[in-house]
């Protein structure tokens, strides 16, 4: 995977997705960000052109944030999103998720966006056993994501959206990834446990937010 890829498509990247998806996956990505309010440590993978951060940025007035992210470009677009006020408590981390270090018992929430549909599922699952140990008492996971949906016109629709943005991704960026990782339930598989799901155009596209065991849903 090139990050100078991403670099390209850094400006054009919230038009493409709109022309393809219109605001669903905006919706998705901010379903249930209301559980980030008042969070202190709160690390994003792949934020991409910052309009998450932005927000959480506003949710969590008090939080350090840690954005990391393989695109240079997509992060200076990020960092052009924030405030004055607000860069100060933000880290950039230019680096592969993979390979970067993830402090113990640190975050108490994690934000991962359409961010493992870019990995191999063996990848996605070393990569959270990485983060785990990372999270604190109580921490949450927001997830979102596409999907297969389980059966009819939908699923077909979805293959053939899935067919062409891999091949785009692997134009683009060398993706080398071909299909979806199982996500939610290599999440659920790790320990964490869902509390809450939400789904747009027939199961497509796809938010939950996680937890530790025993963190009720209550926002």
């Amino acid at each position: 995977m090139k990050a100078s890829g991403y670099d390209r498509l850094a400006r054009c990247y919230r038009m493409l997705e709109l022309l393809a998806f219109g605001r669903a996956l905006e919706r998705a990505r901010f379903r249930y960000f209301d559980h980030l309010r008042d969070r202190k440590r709160i690390l994003l993978l792949g934020d991409g052109d910052g309009r998450a951060l932005a927000l959480v940025c506003k949710l969590a007035p008090t939080a350090r944030i840690e954005s990391l992210d393989i695109s240079a470009g997509m992060i200076a677009r990020a960092a052009r999103r924030l405030s004055e006020a607000d860069h100060p408590r933000v880290t950039w981390r230019h680096e592969d998720a993979l390979a970067a270090e993830y402090p113990e018992n640190t975050y108490d929430a994690v934000v991962t966006l359409f961010f493992f549909d870019c990995f191999s599922t063996n990848r996605v699952k070393i990569l959270i056993d990485r983060l785990r140990p990372a999270l604190a008492a109580g921490a949450v996971w927001l997830e979102a994501d596409f999907a297969l949906p389980p059966r009819g016109w939908m699923r077909l629709r979805a293959r053939l959206w899935l067919a062409v943005m891999y091949a785009f991704f692997r134009w683009q960026t060398g993706l080398a990834v071909r299909e979806l990782p199982p996500v939610n339930a290599l999440l659920e598989a790790s320990g964490l446990r869902r509390l809450a799901a939400a789904e747009w155009q027939g199961g497509f596209i796809r938010s939950a937010v996680f937890a530790q065991p025993g963190l009720s849903l209550n926002k």
